[in-house]
């Protein structure tokens, strides 16, 4: 068997008629031959994953979608920073993306305390953690500075408030203010006096 250079044989054994150029009027023709360089494609496709992933990633985001939550319009564009985060929708209230207590039976609860028992647990434990880790000092450079001005009732700056006592709420447009009151003191009497209310802006 003849050893032959290596190179292309692309087309040499098999004939793909639709690829053949005819040319003049004899019918003769010649098979083209067509490459394809996948390399740029493959490194463009790889590129897009990366970017999808690094976008769509669940770790880190502010705020979380929740299934029936209509938040109210901004009337500022000044940005929230990552804090714990209570949702209350038409059905239920949720706290860290679990579900703590159905609406209803929220404002059904017609205690003397006038705050909600399941949702103070959770509170609570959390606010311990928060004022433990900045007593500490594991809580980022920026943050500490900005709990140092708190004590000195000096204005933070937007993005930068003290962690100890901050909580992000999101309520549903709709939602009764019974409610929202009810949220507001519970979320102090477990520590949280700081709470920013999530809305869409303009």
């Amino acid at each position: 068997m003849a050893i032959h250079a290596a190179g292309s044989r692309l087309y040499r054994s098999i004939k793909f008629h639709h690829l053949v150029k005819h040319t003049g009027s004899h019918g003769g023709g010649r098979a083209s031959n067509i490459s394809l360089n996948l390399v740029p494609f493959v490194d463009m496709m790889t590129i897009l994953v990366c970017f999808l992933l690094m976008v769509f990633s669940s770790s880190g985001q502010l705020l979380q979608a929740q299934k029936g939550l209509e938040l109210p319009i901004a009337q500022t564009t000044a940005t929230l920073q990552e804090a714990p985060i209570i949702i209350v929708t038409r059905s239920d209230i949720t706290y860290q993306g679990q579900s703590i207590i159905t609406t209803e039976l929220a404002l059904k609860d017609d205690s003397a305390t006038f705050k909600i028992d399941l949702l103070y647990e959770r509170l609570e434990a959390a606010a311990r953690k928060i004022k433990e880790d900045v007593g500490l000092g594991r809580i980022d450079k920026k943050l500490l500075e900005a709990c140092e001005k708190a004590k000195n009732n000096i204005r933070p700056e937007p993005g930068m408030v003290c962690p100890d006592g901050l909580a992000i709420l999101q309520a549903d447009e709709s939602t009764d203010a019974r409610l929202i009151n009810k949220i507001v003191n519970t979320a102090k009497a477990a520590g949280f006096d700081n709470l920013l209310f999530a809305v869409k802006n303009k």
